[in-house]
């Protein structure tokens, strides 16, 4: 007999980085506190900002998130829907959003490709996720404490893409035109465990299939807490702490004929020098 814990070891010989169990019962921990929505909130201001330099209205919307009842409220008319390894998207939309989850997703490229899917001929996908400076912070204090503590390391947080890897996801995923950008967004909290309960009020809290399946001792926190203290204060609010959460966007677009296709190289009329010097003059 195979074990919970085995099965999430390995998915068909494949392993996995994201325990599913434990990352459903902290989003399902974090809806009965009630979402911290701050950071949802400005992702969500972002992409409506980015949506609205696009000179096109978007009516059939497809939105992946593991948070549905905040962004049914940005976007009521939306189709919203899990974020499963399967999506079951409809067909021909103008626009799919895949909404601050893709940093979970054991397969991103699968997730794009079946967004991408979903899309009509240049219809465009938008998503919004965080990104590998997030926590980096909180990443050194407690690296630092365990190492000091222990002798050794274990996995606590999620690692995350970088922008430049996860922009290549785009073009993997068969999409045009892919761009990707980040917002870094700093926060300022009391302390580590200030930041901690926020972070379980997000569903943003250990579920890596690694992770230690005992208690931390308390003092490998206690330790970290003086530490982050001592090296990240937040300069506006003496006696707080910052910590970095990076956002990341990608956009891009269903392939379509009358799209606006990026010059090949050596193309270009005019060498560089020369128009360099044409702006200098």
């Amino acid at each position: 007999m195979t074990s919970d814990h085995e099965k999430t070891q390995s998915d068909n010989g494949r392993h996995r980085l994201v325990d599913p169990a434990a990352l459903a019962r902290q989003r399902a921990r974090a809806r009965r506190l009630g979402l911290a929505e701050p950071l949802h909130r400005l992702a969500a201001d972002e992409v409506q900002d980015r949506l609205g330099e696009i000179n096109r209205d978007f009516t059939r919307i497809g939105i992946v998130t593991a948070w549905p009842e905040f962004w049914a409220g940005i976007f009521p008319d939306a189709t919203i829907l899990p974020d499963d390894e399967i999506l079951a998207l409809p067909r021909n939309l103008d626009l799919v959003i895949h909404a601050m989850s893709l940093h979970w997703a054991e397969d991103p490229v699968g997730q794009i490709v079946q967004s991408a899917r979903a899309l009509k001929p240049d219809g465009l996908f938008m998503a919004v996720c965080f990104g590998g400076d997030t926590l980096i912070e909180l990443r050194d204090v407690l690296s630092r404490a365990e190492i000091d503590a222990t002798g050794g390391l274990s996995p606590r947080l999620l690692p995350m893409g970088e922008i430049r890897d996860l922009g290549g996801l785009l073009a993997r995923a068969g999409l045009a035109l892919p761009v990707a950008d980040h917002l870094a967004a700093p926060a300022s909290y009391r302390d580590l465990f200030h930041l901690a309960a926020d972070l379980r009020a997000m569903g943003e809290t250990n579920a890596l299939n690694q992770r230690l399946r005992h208690p931390t001792r308390r003092e490998i926190f206690a330790r970290a807490a003086e530490d982050y203290a001592s090296r990240y204060p937040d300069p506006a609010n003496p006696g707080r702490i910052l910590a970095t959460f990076d956002l990341i966007f990608l956009t891009g677009w269903a392939p379509d004929p009358g799209q606006q296709k990026p010059l090949r190289p050596g193309s270009a009329r005019m060498p560089l020098s020369d128009a360099l010097k044409a702006r200098t003059s």
